[in-house]
């Protein structure tokens, strides 16, 4: 190894991602708002900001930033589609810069993206991150969205709600809110601060019921179904089920699969969620033999 050669710490990395996201973006001419990691203010912070960049674009101009994005060397890593159930965000990785998560909308935010993205944007604020002024929502719009970040987080690893919200007072809690009912995000809001079963009737409360606490795959694409709006985007769900995730078993690879292995996945598939549903249905009885 190049002995000259000096690694940069990953908090340091993260900045200048955020920097260099930035300014593409100025370049352009696309509003980005700064969400997570080393845009968030300081007095919400529970820990290190995280292994990648995180920005929200203006839902019309996501074309543009894509543009901009890969003609300044960052790669797509994974796809709206396929990156996760809510199809909020596509991944980019910079062989200097690291990974940038793209937001087109946030989950568990129903509003619709456009009218979400003004909000955020109306009562914006500005951080300078690696010396390059930054967009970033207001500290009520931060919290809120931690706390809907915190809905996702596996087995219940909610580390920022401490802070965002169990350590607000009560006219930060009344701000946030109010702000999670402009936004009708109220379903997911309520899976991570324990009011979940408050929302039973709501199509969306199967989603963030699996989302939240754990599941089969079986049943979160069931989930899905029923939270989507329509018929038609019902149909593009189950059309969908079936399918192999291509990025996600590069990934797993550590390179881009053959046709043979994308077929074996697609066998693969059927026989794992059928496992699942089978371990899933035997706790549910287990636990019913306890309460009994």
């Amino acid at each position: 190894m190049d002995g000259s050669r000096v690694g940069v710490p990953l908090q340091v990395r993260l900045q200048f991602g955020h920097a260099a996201v930035q300014h593409i973006a100025d370049r352009v001419g696309a509003d980005i708002l700064h969400i997570k990691g080393a845009a968030v203010d300081p007095s919400l912070r529970a820990g290190p900001f995280g292994t990648d960049v995180d920005v929200m674009v203006r839902p019309h101009q996501v074309t543009m930033l894509d543009r901009a994005l890969t003609r300044s060397g960052w790669s797509v890593y994974s796809t709206f589609e396929n990156g996760s159930p809510f199809g909020h965000a596509q991944t980019y990785l910079h062989d200097q810069w690291g990974y940038v998560d793209v937001h087109r909308s946030f989950p568990g935010i129903s509003a619709a993206p456009t009218a979400a993205f003004d909000a955020f944007w109306a009562d914006r604020g500005r951080l300078e991150i690696a010396g390059v002024t930054c967009e970033v929502p207001s500290v009520t719009a931060q919290r809120v969205l931690l706390v809907l970040n915190a809905a996702r987080a596996p087995g219940g690893h909610r580390r920022d709600l401490p802070v965002v919200w169990d350590g607000a007072d009560a006219s930060q809690r009344s701000a946030m809110t109010d702000l999670v009912a402009r936004l009708h995000a109220e379903v997911a809001f309520a899976a991570a601060t324990g009011d979940l079963e408050r929302y039973r009737g709501e199509r969306e409360y199967l989603l963030w019921k699996v989302v939240s606490e754990g599941g089969p795959r079986s049943l979160e694409w069931w989930a899905r179904i029923r939270a989507a709006r329509g018929l038609r985007a019902r149909l593009r769900i189950v059309g969908r089920a079936p399918l192999v995730n291509v990025d996600h078993l590069a990934h797993r690879l550590g390179r881009r699969p053959t046709k043979w292995e994308i077929a074996v996945e697609f066998v693969r598939r059927p026989v794992v969620a059928a496992r699942e549903a089978v371990r899933a249905g035997r706790r549910r009885l287990h636990r019913q033999g306890v309460a009994r």
